[in-house]
């Protein structure tokens, strides 16, 4: 008997608890505009710090918040590389100096597959 009460009634899906005596968190509504001109609004807990950026819904691109002005961008160090680590330690001069001794081993075969050793060939007569 009791399993036909719940036939029917979509477990899982639906919600029989109403709103009735819940008092929800105080929110507030922000307005962003995309460049791209387009117009939405998030809203966010009261206490919640808002983003000054947020992504565009519709496109994607970067949306500021309406009631405010662009942020001040950080000035970032570019990524240091393999090269620039290198010159910190070694001059020009040193790694031309470093590379003529690693191409004089690797053409004697001393380093490296033997297909890049330069034999030495004597014409024959």
């Amino acid at each position: 008997m009791a399993d036909r009460s719940l036939r029917g009634t979509g477990l899982g899906t639906k919600s029989f608890e109403d709103e009735a005596g819940v008092e929800f968190a105080p929110r507030q509504e922000i307005g962003y505009d995309c460049s791209n001109q387009h117009h939405f609004t998030l809203v966010f807990a009261q206490e919640a710090d808002i983003p000054s950026l947020w992504e565009c819904p519709r496109c994607g691109a970067e949306s500021l918040r309406s009631d405010v002005e662009r942020p001040e961008v950080k000035e970032e160090k570019p990524a240091r590389t393999h090269w620039d680590m290198l010159r910190e330690r070694r001059s020009i001069a040193e790694l031309e100096e470093l590379l003529k001794e690693r191409l004089d081993l690797l053409r004697s075969g001393e380093v490296g597959p033997p297909e890049l050793a330069r034999t030495s060939r004597k014409k024959s007569a």
